[in-house]
């Protein structure tokens, strides 16, 4: 009997120092998505979720889910289109501006679908943004990329050479976590005055497959052969491919990274169909009918933006090709980060933003508070 109230004594013991190390075990994830979720900067819940179950081992699991998800979102091949929806036009000026003047820029033809009845103002740039004395800031056009798929579209917002200063901002998380910033991680107050526009970079650094630096910090090492938005000491922007096309010189104040070119001298890369490599991120994710978005420079040195929802890489390259983008990149992709907004600064540091399309879910105040992710911003010369 004795050894029998032994034994049982024993067993428990053991439970208890089993439960006490089950209970330890599921406190150090618990306090680390704790942590992610009270993490400073803007991120919604379920950003931050996801993000953290990427951050530890997760990744393939989201991506199964992701590419399950979206490629059988596959939009119908007939109907009207999903979103022609573009901020209004800036013809009719605001209170102490001077109508539109017309502007030297010389913008691209955007090249529509082939045998498709042009629908009213699609591939028609649009002025909607200008500077107080009528000089345009913004152009806007809508158009729809894909023959198969109708419905599908997408809008451009054109900056005219030599109107803008381009900035490239870190977030609270990205590119590195707790990088310090001078400027914080915000469209800072002192250029809120002068702000055109915001929108989103690229993937996080570790999916970008390149790097990120500016002349205040160099987080992570530049890689040969990717994809650049390079920002010169002037505020203007050139997109290429990392010391092939464009290279470090003392004018570069800033340059950011995101996998390969998707167009080069005018052409539409080979291989986007195939993945092949991942050299466009993870391989079956670029087949994914999701928002994308991606940036590039015409041939008069216009910088572009073209984003749209039920995109797959393919198709947003082709978008861009449209609306006269001869060197390319991708930028971020998914509803949660697409995000163009169309800045007006009002009195006493007050900013209202227009999104590029209406169907763009991001906070109205995106990047006007810190975020967890890096982005840009345009402010006007």
């Amino acid at each position: 009997m004795k050894q029998n109230a032994h034994e049982r004594k024993r067993r428990r013991v053991r439970k208890r120092w089993i439960a006490v190390a089950l209970c330890l075990l599921l406190v150090v994830p618990a306090v680390s998505y704790v942590r992610a979720l009270l993490y400073p900067g803007n991120a919604s819940f379920t950003v931050r979720t996801v993000e953290w179950f990427r951050d530890h081992g997760g990744g393939f699991v989201i991506d199964t889910v992701e590419t399950w998800k979206y490629s059988h979102q596959q939009p119908p091949a007939t109907g009207a289109p999903a979103d022609t929806t573009a901020p209004e036009p800036g013809g009719a000026p605001r209170a102490g501006q001077a109508r539109v003047r017309p502007s030297a820029t010389e913008l691209p033809t955007v090249q529509l679908l082939p045998g498709v009845t042009v629908l009213d103002h699609e591939g028609k740039w649009s002025v909607a943004r200008q500077s107080r004395s009528g000089l345009p800031l913004v152009w806007t056009t809508w158009f729809r990329p894909d023959p198969v798929h109708l419905p599908v579209s997408v809008a451009a917002a054109l900056l005219p050479r030599g109107s803008y200063r381009l900035h490239l901002m870190p977030g609270t998380r990205e590119p590195i976590v707790g990088m310090a910033s001078k400027a914080g991680y915000s469209v800072p107050t002192a250029d809120l005055p002068a702000l055109v526009a915001t929108f989103n970079a690229g993937f996080k650094m570790k999916d970008s497959h390149g790097g990120w630096w500016t002349n205040q910090s160099p987080a992570v090492p530049l890689v040969d052969g990717r994809a650049s938005v390079v920002i010169l000491r002037d505020g203007s922007a050139r997109i290429g491919v990392w010391n092939r096309t464009v290279t470090m010189t003392k004018d570069v104040v800033a340059v950011r990274q995101n996998l390969d070119p998707v167009i080069v001298d005018g052409k539409v890369v080979d291989g986007l169909t195939a993945n092949a490599n991942g050299r466009w991120g993870t391989v079956r994710s670029q087949f994914q009918y999701t928002w994308r978005s991606g940036l590039g420079t015409d041939a008069h040195g216009n910088l572009i933006y073209v984003a749209g929802n039920k995109l797959t890489l393919a198709t947003l390259a082709s978008a861009m090709h449209q609306a006269g983008i001869v060197q390319g990149m991708e930028l971020d992709i998914h509803a949660a980060m697409v995000s163009f907004d169309i800045e007006q600064p009002g009195p006493a540091g007050t900013v209202t933003g227009q999104r590029l399309l209406n169907s763009m879910n991001s906070p109205a105040d995106r990047y006007l508070v810190d975020d967890q992710r890096d982005f840009f911003y345009v402010t006007a010369k």
